[in-house]
């Protein structure tokens, strides 16, 4: 069961749509860098104890994922342009908080701050999928790969806010975070140009699509949102603990706002093949590149502790997440019926944030915890990553044979 067909001549409209989806990708997405990188780093200033360094961004996570279904299905009866700029200010309410947090040196305040910041990481979350409403078959893997593509912008001007803002202030981390707010006011207005139409009220008798329980009994939704969860997670588990681990095997946080911009570079930089990849070899296949490639970062991280390391393995881990979850969300987007989208994205991203929360909660946990020192903490995040790609590779292997036989 499929989403609406459309054939690729109306696809013009649709073209317009992704031209503002990446531009939003690229100038909204650009708070995301600013923070992870910062989060922890702050996060490490204000928690009492440096265990929980890293808990801001769990919660913004974890507000992601509560955020998700509501989003979900706000946008089913208000449309993609009001949810998407109600995620931007639910972005620009965060910044304020953490902004106040800053002043008054409390961490609670930096932790709601992080929880208003989620609503605009589920927001865009859904960019991925209105960049397929109007969309023929043809077109939606592409079109997901050209939006996905616009945090290549975001990888450069996320990392500059950080360098350029941080300690502009007299007062550390205050810049940045002003900065934050500026970019989620003005960057909403990128909005005004959507032309998605707003999903038709259901009548008496339409047809209401599966339920939850029947739509996880479809193989391609399962293994879509399990491939989906485990890509985001890894790479939330890893990028979450860099900036720590650089910082504290002796390096400058300028030098972790580096790998982290060549990590989001990594992230989004395929996007511009990805989708041809997906029409010509079939998701699945892109989905299992994805794991292969994420299980190579790891070995990576494991070898050594010097910045070429820190580079390879988080340039590996973008590139793996790319494939992985870009491969999952175009499976995901060609196992639904039109009624059934709010249903199944919303269950989708629930899922996937609902994962990440636990990658990022482990995340800091096991850099910060788990070992005697940085090096301890960073190798037991890169021996985490295993159970995860059990979990993945299993599902995708599974999938497979279903095929097969069927």
């Amino acid at each position: 069961m499929t989403s609406t067909t459309l054939s690729p001549e109306s696809d013009s409209q649709a073209r317009r749509n992704v031209r503002v989806l990446v531009a939003a990708q690229a100038i909204l997405g650009a708070q995301m860098p600013v923070n992870f990188v910062l989060g922890g780093l702050l996060g490490k200033v204000l928690a009492p104890s440096a265990c929980l360094a890293t808990l801001p961004i769990s919660v913004i996570v974890l507000g992601s994922m509560i955020s998700a279904p509501l989003l979900a299905n706000f946008m089913q009866v208000h449309g993609r342009k009001a949810g998407f700029m109600l995620g931007a200010l639910g972005g620009a309410a965060g910044a304020v908080l953490v902004v106040l947090a800053i002043f008054e040196r409390s961490f609670a305040l930096m932790l709601a701050g992080s929880a208003l910041t989620g609503i605009y990481m589920s927001a865009q979350g859904f960019y991925r999928f209105a960049a397929t409403d109007t969309a023929s078959d043809s077109y939606r893997p592409r079109a997901v790969s050209w939006v996905m593509a616009g945090g290549l912008l975001s990888a450069i001007i996320g990392p500059q806010i950080v360098n350029l803002f941080t300690d502009a202030a007299d007062i550390p981390f205050l810049g940045a975070y002003l900065a934050v707010i500026v970019l989620n006011l003005a960057g909403m207005t990128l909005f005004l140009g959507l032309d998605i139409p707003k999903p038709p009220a259901p009548k008496p008798g339409d047809a209401r699509g599966r339920t939850r329980a029947e739509l996880l009994a479809d193989p391609r939704i399962l293994v879509a949102m399990i491939c989906a969860m485990v890509s985001y997670a890894l790479m939330n588990l890893v990028m979450t603990s860099t900036p720590l681990a650089v910082v504290g095997c002796g390096f400058a946080t300028e030098d972790a706002s580096h790998v982290v911009s060549a990590h989001v570079l990594a992230m989004f930089a395929p996007s511009f093949f990805t989708g041809r990849l997906i029409n010509r070899f079939g998701a699945p296949r892109i989905i299992a590149a994805g794991l292969a490639i994420l299980f190579a970062a790891g070995v990576v991280a494991l070898s050594g502790v010097e910045l070429t390391h820190f580079f390879g393995a988080l340039i590996l881990l973008g590139l793996g997440w790319n494939f992985g979850y870009i491969g999952a969300t175009a499976l995901l987007t060609a196992s639904h019926s039109p009624a059934e989208r709010a249903r199944v994205q919303g269950m989708n991203d629930f899922a996937v944030f609902g994962m990440v929360t636990v990658a990022s909660l482990a995340s800091g946990f096991l850099m910060n915890c788990a070992g005697a020192s940085a090096v301890a903490g960073w190798h037991a995040v890169s021996y985490a990553m295993i159970p995860f790609l059990t979990l993945a590779g299993g599902a995708l292997v599974w999938f497979a044979l279903r095929l097969r036989t069927a």
